[in-house]
């Protein structure tokens, strides 16, 4: 590209990779060509929505956590293992294409090559990278996780599935406690325990009202 040509936004054109990438891991899991629920868009835009949050609580650089949320999983279908390391491949070929800044790619790259993994030994130094880490993980351990889940496990059964079906795969999960105790930020931390709590008072109110317990 030549440095006279028109770079195209940012912004729009990471969020349109990224839509592209979720409608591919759709269509492929459900075997439709529109499934009713994409998992990894609707997983992402509430990375991108905590993400943001995030950062302006923290002083961190917007931009740099905003591009790294809509490109984080860009690459979690095609190379499920290694999508953190060929997602950060992705946003340092792909970025200097758009107007986004030169200097900030190398910051989105290292954000999202660390992303990975539910929870973590030590922390990350990176305030960025710790944002992105959080945020990703919030939407994984609260109400939003437990309807993301049940959306997508009902695009991806072939066979039906029942409310205590549900129930039961939710309460599989045995993982968060560490998760919570992995968050970086206060503000993570604080929303972490308290929408692990909110995802098991869900199971819970959701088992109690189908037996009838309510009624006691």
């Amino acid at each position: 590209m030549k440095g006279s040509e028109k770079k195209i936004k940012w912004r729009p054109a990471v969020r349109r990779e990224m839509k592209k990438a979720a409608a591919r891991e759709a269509e492929a899991i459900s075997g439709e060509k529109n499934p009713n629920f994409w998992y990894r868009w609707e997983h992402v835009k509430a990375v991108v929505a905590v993400a943001k949050k995030l950062a302006k609580a923290t002083g961190a650089d917007l931009e740099i956590v905003e591009a790294a949320a809509w490109l984080h999983d860009v690459k979690k279908f095609d190379s499920r293992e290694k999508h953190a390391q060929d997602g950060a491949k992705f946003a340092r070929a792909f970025l200097p294409r758009t107007d986004f800044p030169p200097k900030k790619i190398g910051a989105v790259a290292r954000a999202i090559s660390t992303h990975m993994g539910l929870w973590r030994g030590k922390p990350l130094k990176n305030l960025e990278a710790a944002i992105l880490w959080d945020a990703d993980k919030l939407t994984k351990i609260g109400v939003t996780a437990a309807f993301h889940w049940v959306g997508g496990s009902l695009v991806r059964k072939k066979n039906s599935m029942s409310t205590d079906d549900l129930i039961k795969m939710g309460r599989r999960v045995d993982w968060q406690q560490k998760t919570v105790k992995s968050m970086h930020t206060k503000p993570a931390k604080q929303a972490a325990a308290a929408r692990l709590q909110a995802y098991n008072e869900l199971w819970d109110c959701l088992e109690k009202e189908l037996k009838g317990k309510d009624l006691n």
